[in-house]
């Protein structure tokens, strides 16, 4: 874990804090999803709290689906600063509408699959071949 005493992390730290892996840090970096990290005397990586806290919520965008494209352009907004701040709202209730959908989209599959479940072991232990019936709805 990071001490947050510290003004800057390696790169290895900042892997083990935002669990990204050190090759995913370089490839944002030079896809331009993250900034290139300052460079330590002897040129390593070196990234501040700030970055990092970037780079985690980088990771929670990544987690719920928002694609590479979106949240670049979603951190574009962000280092416009607060003109920009009624864009991101927009993209972020737009994308926790997709979420909802995407949810319910999920829940309606796993009722379906309960009901098969329990249709399949209500057969299993009484079984009845005369009866066809298959209603998902009940």
């Amino acid at each position: 874990m990071i001490d947050n005493a510290k003004t800057t992390s390696s790169i290895k730290q900042a892997a083990e804090f935002t669990g990204l892996t050190e090759d995913t840090i370089r490839y944002y970096e030079k896809i331009g999803l993250l900034p290139y990290a300052d460079r330590t005397a002897s040129g390593r990586r070196a990234y501040s709290k700030r970055r990092l806290e970037g780079m985690v919520f980088l990771t929670r965008l990544k987690s719920t689906g928002m694609s590479l494209e979106e949240i670049k352009h979603f951190q574009k907004l962000y280092e416009q600063g607060e003109t920009s701040l009624a864009q991101r709202v927009s993209i972020l209730v737009e994308h926790k509408n997709k979420i909802e959908n995407e949810i319910g989209r999920l829940l309606e599959t796993q009722r379906i699959i309960n009901y098969k479940i329990d249709n399949y072991n209500e057969v299993l232990v009484n079984p009845d071949i005369n009866n066809t019936a298959c209603d998902p709805i009940e």
